[in-house]
């Protein structure tokens, strides 16, 4: 575990303490190094590397770089945070939100290099609709053949539908996607996955063995129950509404968005997933952060659903690698935030509970980064940010 040097603090004092924005992507890149993104207290994007490093030495991490954004208000929140993916040929892409002037609404935004990171261009709009309405929670991957896909979640259909007194007669929002074969130098129309997503949840992705990206969204089901759907991401024809998979069936009814995405890795025979839910047990109501295993399609496989073993879970994200696989996740109580990991060595059948480290004051959620079998989470928090590695 080593803590990078802080980010510059701004020195003008404020009348009323805002909430940090310390959301980041981290992800190691194709020679080893280990990169993070996010913004700093004054709010401009930046990038952050350590070069490759063994995992028993820990990171010696290099001055944070800042991105030309041209002025762009980024979201950083934890389920709305920018985005880091590296691409073939040296390319690497960071997306991230721009909030509009009307409340939720923005549009997503990207930044291309095509030199490993060394120079990148100016900020663009990566979807074609440019109504000030909702295009946001962006996630970004690219799929075997080196298709960019780029998912988001939009609220065209709901501000088109009519209303009934004073609420619209669509449920939630929709889930629309693009796809680029150019690694973002272009992008083709804007594609409908579904319609009736939830409004403020993370969309999950992950690479499946057959090199085709697969997401996983909270939806909203019929009449209004917010569980998980799933579907393959196509560099050729969209999936109608028709085609997207149930993936989990807690049957949370519930008139509202708990802001609380899913996390998705694959296997070689499926998926491994994490969600947030609630869910009946006998007369009770269980609410909390549960693992369970999705088959191909997205369909669950039965009888693998486990909750976490801490009711106090939140925002959890998992890795896979053989039988390897790891679920990640905080824990809050007060001001005090704990890092936790389930560890399994048989495919998910069985975990082990390893706690990482502890934090006091404002922090984000932990993120997994993982090449081929290493697997780590990197942590920001105020001051400071920690790498630990995963040790099975």
């Amino acid at each position: 575990m080593v803590a990078s040097a802080p980010v510059a603090a701004t020195s003008k004092p404020a009348a009323r303490k805002p909430r940090p924005q310390l959301g980041i992507s981290a992800a190691f890149a194709p020679d080893g190094a280990l990169w993070v993104v996010g913004v700093t207290p004054q709010g401009q994007l930046f990038v952050q590397t350590a070069p490759p490093f063994a995992p028993g030495e820990g990171p010696t991490w290099l001055a944070p770089r800042l991105l030309d954004t041209g002025g762009d208000p980024i979201s950083a929140d934890g389920e709305n945070h920018p985005k880091l993916v590296f691409g073939p040929s040296g390319t690497v892409l960071v997306a991230y939100t721009q909030p509009l002037a009307k409340p939720n609404t923005g549009f997503v935004r990207m930044l291309r290099s095509l030199d490993a990171g060394k120079t990148f261009s100016p900020p663009f709009t990566v979807h074609a609709d440019r109504q000030e309405i909702t295009h946001r929670f962006e996630s970004i991957g690219f799929d075997a053949k080196g298709a960019l896909h780029t998912i988001w979640i939009d609220k065209r259909d709901l501000e088109a539908a009519p209303k009934v007194g004073n609420k619209s007669s669509y449920r939630g929002a929709a889930i629309y996607r693009n796809v680029s074969v150019d690694g973002g130098a272009s992008f083709g129309p804007d594609i409908k996955v579904a319609d009736h997503s939830c409004e403020c949840c993370r969309i999950a992705l992950g690479l499946g063995a057959d090199g085709v990206q697969r997401a996983m969204w909270r939806h909203v089901f019929e009449p209004n129950v917010r569980d998980h759907a799933f579907a393959a991401l196509t560099s050729a024809v969209a999936p109608a509404a028709s085609s997207i998979v149930r993936a989990t069936y807690d049957e949370w009814r519930v008139d509202g968005c708990p802001h609380h995405g899913p996390s998705l890795a694959a296997t070689g025979d499926g998926f491994h997933a994490v969600w947030f839910g609630i869910r009946e047990q006998g007369a009770a109501k269980v609410s909390g952060v549960r693992y369970g295993r999705l088959h191909f399609d997205g369909s669950p496989v039965e009888g693998t659903v486990q909750l976490l073993p801490d009711d106090r879970a939140e925002h959890a994200s998992v890795a896979a690698h053989g039988n390897r696989v790891a679920v990640v996740w905080r824990s809050v109580d007060g001001m005090t935030s704990t890092l936790k990991a389930w560890l399994s060595l048989d495919g998910g059948q069985t975990f082990r509970v390893a706690t990482l480290g502890q934090a006091s004051g404002d922090n984000d959620f932990p993120r997994l980064v993982q090449q081929g079998p290493r697997m780590a989470v990197v942590w920001r928090q105020a001051k400071e940010v920690q790498v630990y590695e995963l040790a099975f």
